[in-house]
């Protein structure tokens, strides 16, 4: 009996041992049609061409959450304190392909410690700002990509993650929090080429949310734009395209600023709760600093600094715990770089998301864009909503009907 007790004590103390580590399988599968009126498909001679398009497509371009597939663990080291892991690999429904430019675990990848004052975490991440500002943007909660503030030049829909780094977020004290992050550049004689550091803090409460950061990366070029393997050195163009006679341009808004020597990234948001309603407001600036530096090419001989002001006020509605409704109007305006009078864009999204369970649910998207000015390709500037191909003129309209699942 004694050897029995005994057998059964071991056995218990084995399986508690066991039960305070955990290694979590999740994902979300999400795919659907997208509709534009007019997409570019090459710009000979400088003139974009195209025409409209129906395609299938995976949600990391245009829906409301890119599909991935993730690992998450947990070990308890006692004390209050835990080792913790991510790994999560984003990839494309509709052909199998990795997302984030080929990264077998490009959305995150890090590992750290927890404790009662907050978590430490080393490895590709997200920034704090996108962490405390992205639930307060229509992208962020019922809009999904093609809702980002055009070509989503201020980072809120999460288009880059950060990698080398480290990142520390604090533990939630009354509705307070805060989080900090330093990236490596590893150059070789120089301290500060390549690095990014990031500061972010929020409020968390009843009714009233708040959040504020602020990002600066040297060389974005290549630190920022250029951290996945299918991105070159400084001299190539990371961010984007001029396009040629046989290609289609991308990410007119601001290609033509991967000269930049820094990139800062600042912005603030809020959203209050009434009822099943919720309103939100973000605003952001953008500012792509000391062009003409050998961060990246510079066809167009800028100099100076390219300022984008951003600003987002949306607003999401629950009518049945079921279905949720979703409007929001962006403003984006772009100072004057060189010879060029500045651009401005014009953006309204619309959004529905029905729950058939509690794990899939359809959705349907809308997005109308409207550009004025010159954008940094040297172009009247063309509308570029987030995720689709250009157009070849300032209007774009796009419209995606989706399902997701998340398991």
């Amino acid at each position: 009996m004694k050897k029995i007790l005994l057998a059964l004590s071991v056995s218990g103390v084995a399986c508690a041992s066991y039960a305070q580590s955990s290694v979590t399988l999740y994902g979300i599968a999400d795919v659907g049609f997208n509709y534009t009126n007019i997409a570019q498909t090459a710009r000979p001679g400088g003139t974009p061409t195209g025409g409209s398009q129906f395609a299938l497509a995976d949600a990391h371009t245009t829906g409301l959450s890119g599909s991935r597939w993730g690992l998450r663990g947990a070990e308890d080291l006692g004390g209050g304190l835990r080792a913790i892991f991510v790994l999560e690999s984003g990839f494309y429904m509709n052909t199998g392909a990795f997302a984030q430019g080929g990264a077998e675990f490009g959305r995150q990848a890090y590992f750290g410690l927890s404790s009662n004052y907050g978590t430490v975490t080393l490895g590709r991440q997200y920034d704090p700002v996108v962490d405390f500002v992205q639930p307060f943007t229509a992208s962020g909660t019922w809009a999904g990509y093609m809702g980002s503030h055009p070509d989503d030049v201020d980072n809120l829909t999460n288009t880059n993650r950060i990698n080398n780094s480290v990142k520390f977020t604090s533990a939630n004290y009354g509705g307070f929090s805060a989080g900090g992050l330093y990236s490596f550049g590893g150059v070789a004689g120089s301290v500060t080429q390549d690095q990014i550091w990031a500061l972010a803090a929020g409020y968390t409460g009843a009714s009233l949310s708040l959040g504020l950061g602020y990002l600066n990366a040297r060389d974005p070029n290549v630190s920022f734009y250029g951290n996945t393997p299918n991105k070159g050195t400084a001299t190539a163009n990371n961010i984007g395209s001029a396009g040629s006679a046989t290609t289609p341009e991308s990410i007119p808004v601001y290609a033509g600023y991967a000269s930049a020597k820094t990139l800062q990234i600042a912005a603030a948001g809020a959203s209050y709760a009434l009822g099943s309603a919720i309103v939100g407001a973000v605003v952001s600036n953008t500012r792509f600093g000391w062009l003409g530096s050998s961060a990246g090419p510079n066809p167009f001989g800028y100099t100076g600094t390219a300022v984008f002001t951003s600003f987002d006020l949306n607003l999401r509605y629950r009518p049945t715990p079921f279905l949720q409704l979703g409007t929001s109007i962006d403003y984006t305006h772009r100072n004057s770089v060189g010879a060029d009078a500045g651009a401005k864009y014009l953006q309204l999204d619309l959004g529905a998301d029905y729950n058939l369970s509690k794990r899939t649910d359809l959705y349907a998207l809308a997005v109308l864009q409207r550009a004025m000015g010159t954008d940094s390709l040297g172009q009247p500037a063309v509308a570029s909503i987030a995720g689709f191909s250009p157009s070849t003129t300032d209007k774009q309209i796009g419209v995606r009907l989706g399902i997701r699942h998340k398991f």
